[in-house]
């Protein structure tokens, strides 16, 4: 037994007692005639002491040559501490170590291994095995362990089975690109890894299966941001003979049961938005309710002037920013400037100052009098104090604009509190978008995804217009879950694949397994899936879900640790049937 106890265990009534413990060295304070350690493991830190007069003089001397991150055991009698830290579990007491044992050596590590270490991102990143050493990485895969046990609790408790489906199956279409394996036995073909397990989820309820989750992994290859991975996992739920209200509620009571398990947090009952209530809100499908400065549109109050840029816009929409008035000129210039950023797009931005005194200050007096600004201050709910912002342009380009903006500023103005928590279902998503490079519609969630009723119809005369019976989680603007009822009528499939630019040979090819088990009594069916790294990121107070991945790829979706990924041997190639035609750049 390489211990009796871990670091972070020993208290004052062990006091007297001997006992043995391993770990790695933290620091290291040599007097020459006294010599502490601090020893480390994944449970705490417990002080050591070395001391000429009570100590051995071997161990005294193999004491002065230990390094940092060195591995060691020690057995010794836990005395009090002389100076008490009480900021530690273990600040009250101290071993006096009789015997010592190298475990293993260590080289200096690149970085410290402390709380607030000097290694950049990407030094961390290359050794990140000693990053998770680090008591914030530590805890955050801890913490994602009791998220997942928290999940799985619930969910079985409610008669949820976990089933486990294929990682290799065939390539389909569901709105990213695959990650494709070359199949060695059988010549020239490929399978994929799946972007969601979204057919063999129905399919377990083709099966009778009824209530299904697996927390499983998923894949994309696509470009990369702050919260996206090329490998990501997804709390994967289905259920049979439920409506949309149902599943609601099942998976309402799940969030609200880990807000309230995870952080102790009471949640009433989530509100509902509808889609385009969202849009016209907030320009967002995903809003962050926490704070207001909810969307006025100005068309009826802004286009009757000789003002041009608005007059000529689909859309004027403003909002209120609280104490926005306090900004200078040079701050709210740096703000116009933020928004014509190529990211952002946008040509300009009109302000409006509220003063208080109730008179306004706006960019564009030339053209508005005070009872005008005043009608943009009702429509905004702007008050004495704030900064009307305004911005105009194509409907959907502003909106999305006016709401990276609105987010901006909410950032800047420490609106967006980690510990303050706001879910909400967005309901009654288009079934449909619209897609400019090939110029059809595409399923906006997956062609699966039903109509709602009364709905089908209308796919021939007004397909944009056509509602999903499809819903979205969304907490503190982010989206961590989403989910519809499903079509489970064979016939009602094929006219959506025909309408989605299937030709009846190709619906076959990719999903025929699915269509044929439509046939064989289909059950009504839904489901929704959560983003676990997303979620157990937003419940730890954060929105990057790569400090809560063990092993997590860089934006270019790297793993820089083992250098993956890489080119594989000419043999293997040749065993493949395999044959690379890379461009020299």
């Amino acid at each position: 037994m390489y211990r009796t106890h871990t670091n972070g265990q020993l208290r004052a009534e062990h006091i007297g007692n001997t006992v043995t413990l391993s770990g790695w060295v933290q620091k290291i304070r040599d007097k020459g005639f006294m010599i502490w350690v601090d020893l480390r493991d994944r449970y705490g830190i417990t002080q050591l002491i070395f001391d000429e007069e009570r100590t051995d003089k071997t161990v005294m001397e193999m004491a002065s040559k230990l390094g940092r991150e060195f591995v060691i055991q020690v057995t010794g009698k836990v005395i009090e501490r002389e100076s008490k830290n009480p900021n530690m579990p273990t600040g009250d007491i101290e071993i006096l170590v009789s015997e010592l044992n190298l475990l293993n050596a260590s080289l200096t590590p690149p970085f410290t291994i402390e709380d607030d270490t000097d290694g950049g991102e990407d030094l961390r990143m290359k050794y990140r095995y000693l990053d998770i050493r680090r008591k914030p990485v530590r805890n955050n895969l801890v913490f994602r362990h009791k998220v997942t046990m928290a999940v799985r609790n619930y969910l079985s408790a409610k008669e949820f089975v976990e089933v486990e489906t294929p990682y290799l199956i065939k390539s389909t279409p569901e709105g990213a690109r695959d990650f494709v394996v070359p199949s060695r036995m059988n010549e020239g073909q490929f399978y994929a890894l799946p972007q969601s397990p979204q057919t063999f989820k129905q399919l377990l309820m083709v099966g009778g299966m009824d209530k299904y989750f697996q927390i499983v992994k998923c894949f994309r290859d696509e470009d990369l941001r702050a919260d996206r991975q090329p490998e990501f996992t997804q709390i994967d739920c289905e259920m049979a003979f439920v409506e949309q209200e149902d599943i609601l509620n099942t998976f309402e009571g799940l969030t609200r049961h880990l807000l309230k398990e995870i952080n102790g947090v009471d949640v009433a009952e989530f509100p509902r938005m509808t889609y385009d209530e969202a849009m016209k809100r907030y320009g967002n499908d995903k809003p962050d309710i926490r704070f207001g400065m909810e969307f006025g549109e100005l068309n009826e109050v802004a286009q009757h002037k000789e003002f041009n840029v608005f007059n000529s816009a689909e859309l004027v929409v403003g909002i209120a920013v609280p104490g926005g008035n306090s900004f200078t000129r040079k701050e709210i210039d740096k703000l116009i400037d933020w928004v014509k950023r190529p990211q952002i797009g946008a040509m300009g931005m009109v302000y409006s100052r509220c003063n208080e005194d109730g008179t306004y200050k706006s960019s564009v007096d030339k053209f508005y009098d005070q009872d005008d600004l005043a009608k943009w201050a009702e429509v905004t709910g702007a008050q004495a104090g704030d900064l009307i912002c305004i911005l105009s342009g194509e409907k959907n380009k502003v909106r999305a604009q006016l709401s990276a903006l609105r987010m901006e500023l909410a950032e800047r103005l420490g609106l967006r509190k980690a510990n303050e928590f706001a879910p909400l279902w967005v309901v009654d998503f288009p079934l449909l978008e619209w897609d400019e490079e090939t110029n059809r519609y595409h399923a906006m969630h997956h062609p699966f995804t039903s109509p709602k009723p009364g709905q089908m119809e209308l796919l021939k005369t007004d397909p944009g217009a056509v509602k999903a019976n499809a819903y979205d989680l969304v907490l503190n603007g982010n989206e961590i879950g989403g989910g519809s009822i499903r079509i489970h009528d064979k016939e009602i499939q094929s006219k959506m694949f025909d309408y989605l630019g299937f030709t009846p040979e190709e619906a076959k090819a990719q999903f025929g397994f699915l269509m044929d088990a439509f046939q064989y009594g289909a059950p009504p069916h839904g489901g929704i899936a959560f983003g676990l790294d997303r979620l157990v990121a937003i419940l730890g107070g954060q929105e990057t879900i790569r400090d809560f991945i063990a092993f997590p790829k860089n934006n270019a979706g790297r793993d820089v640790m083992i250098d993956a990924p890489a080119p594989i041997d000419q043999g293997q190639l040749d065993e493949l049937n395999l044959k690379l035609n890379l461009s020299e750049n």
